[in-house]
Formats: structure tokens, sequence, C-alpha cells
């Protein structure tokens, strides 16, 4: 029997030792369970990345500098956020790029509908927003990385996020 070093491709699954990537198969819809739910939004620092995340796409890192937190301590945060439902990721080259995704449960989607409303009114999380306004004009003032990607606002009409976000 032979064994394969590095990728193998079979038939939209490539797989490399103790890795498994999906290429092009839609995900299952996936329901957030409320105790999953309230357990991602108990804690500070996925709360500053949900505010930050809420109707814009954003690149990995930009969290590093705005955030001021180790790339591994956030990394381990979106994990957690994209387990529970709450964050989807993209790829683009060498950046990963983050977004919000609204639950298909009403009243998952009320608590986070009304958390980001909240976290909109607190001091900690405008300056938050604040930094990542200054950093999309200015990237180079936290972003060491040449070439990094600008963070993009999601469009209004074709985002269910930014439908969810707005104020009922």
């Amino acid at each position: 029997m032979r064994e394969y070093i590095g990728r193998v491709p079979l038939g939209g699954i490539y797989v490399k030792p103790n890795m498994l990537y999906t290429a092009g198969m839609p995900r299952a819809a996936t329901t957030v369970s409320l105790g999953r739910l309230f357990r991602a939004l108990a804690d500070a620092t996925r709360l500053r990345l949900l505010n930050l995340i809420a109707g814009r796409e954003i690149c990995v890192c930009y969290f590093v500098g705005i955030l001021r937190i180790s790339q591994p301590k956030i990394s381990r945060h979106l994990a957690y956020l994209r387990r529970a439902g709450l964050v989807s990721a993209r790829r683009e080259g060498k950046w990963m790029h983050y977004r919000l995704e609204v639950p298909s449960d009403p009243a998952a989607a009320a608590i986070l509908h009304g958390t980001l409303e909240h976290l909109r009114q607190s001091p900690e999380m405008q300056r938050d927003r604040a930094r990542l306004d200054s950093a999309c004009c200015a990237g180079e003032k936290l972003v060491t990385l040449r070439g990094a990607p600008q963070p993009a606002v999601i469009a209004p009409h074709d985002s269910e996020t930014a439908r969810a976000l707005r104020t009922p």
C-alpha cells in the first residue's frame, strides 16, 4: 500500500496529514443552539470580534493591530465563533476574511441583533470601530503585512447580515 504525503484530490476534497479541506462543496445549514450562542457571547474578546465583523468582511490581520491581542488568541476565538455558527470565513490567497452569519433561528437572531446593538453603545467597542475605520483609510498604520486587503463593507441590499443589523 502506498502512502501519500501532501495533497491528494478526492473529488473536491483535499486531504493533508491531519487536515481536510472541502473545495467548492456546499455546507449544510447549521442551526445555532441557544446554549452555544450564549457561550459564544460570554467572552469579551469574542464580543469585540463580533463588534468589528458586524456589517463588514474583515481580513484577520486587522484584528491583531486593532485589538492588540496575539494572532493565536484571535484565531482561537474566531474558530470558536465559526463552530458556533456566528462567523464564516473565506480564503483569498494567503488572507482569511471573516464575516458575520446571522442564525436562521429567529430567537437566536434576535439575541445576536440585541447584543450587537448594545455593543455599538459601548465606549470600548466604539474605540475599536474607530481604529478599524482609521485602518481602512490608512492601512499601513496598523497592518505590518504588505498587500493586506482592506475591510469591505457588506452592501445592505445583498446581505442577510446587513438586514438583520438594521434597527427594527
